[in-house]
């Protein structure tokens, strides 16, 4: 396996700035499009501190901001927020599954950046043994760059359907075979198999770390008593 090292990191948001730098993002990047919703997207909401859900943050190493975010929601068991607005084939929707939502990316950020974030998507998703990653893509180029990372159209090429938690925008919907993703990548030697697969991204790091005083302060029972004898 090689190692790549990139300008950029991607982990788990861990507190909350680092959450309100995201949703900066979101509104800066939705809000043209989507207006009536910039506002909202400005702050967390409940699902970004839901259960089964992970907010991925992608920082620029030299300036520091954030250039890129996604959002995997997990069905664990529920319908997914897409499943509101069009139903997935049966089959599908029989498998445990996740939802890309709120994937944007800042102006100029480097172009591996939506790359590395699909990665960490489905890395997430091998880990939590989710069977089917789907998005939804409002744009033919959107389209095709989902299709080439792997994803298939679900509802037929071409068709679109309104999603209410897109601000009822027309979108593509597609889907993402996790457990025979490896495999296919393989057999169709995918120009991003190495990249996927056989490639280590230091800079990408999906175990969520306690910050400094959230130690200190589970630490704090133990070290009394030391203190105390000192």
């Amino acid at each position: 396996m090689s190692m790549s090292e990139l300008g950029f990191t991607v982990r788990i948001a861990r507190h909350a700035a680092e959450l309100r730098e995201v949703c900066a993002l979101r509104a800066a990047a939705y809000g043209h499009h989507l207006p009536a919703l910039a506002q909202a997207l400005a702050e967390p909401d409940a699902v970004d501190r839901a259960r089964g859900t992970v907010v991925l943050v992608c920082r620029d190493k030299a300036s520091g901001e954030v250039i890129g975010t996604a959002r995997l929601q997990r069905s664990g068991g529920r319908p997914l927020p897409i499943e509101a607005s069009v139903a997935l084939p049966p089959a599908l929707a029989a498998l445990p599954r996740a939802e890309i939502t709120r994937l944007a990316i800042r102006a100029g950020a480097d172009a591996l950046v939506r790359t590395l974030l699909v990665k960490a998507c489905y890395l997430a998703s091998v880990a939590s043994q989710t069977r089917q990653l789907v998005i939804g893509a409002r744009s033919p180029s959107l389209v095709r760059i989902y299709r080439g990372l792997g994803f298939d159209d679900l509802l037929g090429e071409g068709r679109q359907v309104p999603l209410a938690h897109a601000g009822g925008l027309p979108h593509s919907v597609l889907g993402f075979d996790v457990v025979g993703a490896e495999r296919r990548w393989r057999e169709q030697r995918h120009p991003l198999y190495a990249f996927m697969v056989e490639t280590w991204h230091p800079d990408l790091q999906l175990l969520a770390e306690p910050e400094a005083e959230q130690v200190e302060e589970a630490a704090l029972p133990l070290l009394r008593p030391l203190r105390q004898a000192a």
